[in-house]
């Protein structure tokens, strides 16, 4: 569970991070924004690094599902854009693909 919540940590972090290069970049918001924005994909890299598993790159895998799941609400929530059934059914896939990766009886 500790897992699940690092993952949305991470995923909140990276995309407000992100968000902030794209209001610099393509909304002609102050280079200011720069600064928190790297703050964030700073919390963002250290909180993926908390997920309980000792592979990196599964950790990276199943949290790609996390992603875009988190993704979605931004865009409703932060950007006011409603998603469609095409939004919902795509993260909904993901989210499965992500718990197949991150429950999967794997070897040590």
């Amino acid at each position: 569970m500790q897992s699940l919540l690092f993952y949305a940590g991470a995923a909140i972090a990276e995309i407000a991070g992100c968000f902030a290069f794209w209001a610099w970049l393509r909304l002609g918001r102050s280079p200011l924004w720069l600064i928190p924005g790297c703050l964030s994909l700073i919390v963002f890299a250290y909180l993926l690094t908390r997920v309980d598993t000792s592979d990196a790159g599964r950790a990276y895998a199943a949290y790609g599902g996390i992603y875009i799941a988190f993704a979605v609400l931004w865009l409703w929530i932060a950007e006011g854009v409603r998603p469609d059934r095409w939004d919902v059914g795509g993260a909904a896939i993901c989210l499965l693909g992500a718990a197949v990766i991150f429950f999967g009886p794997h070897r040590a």
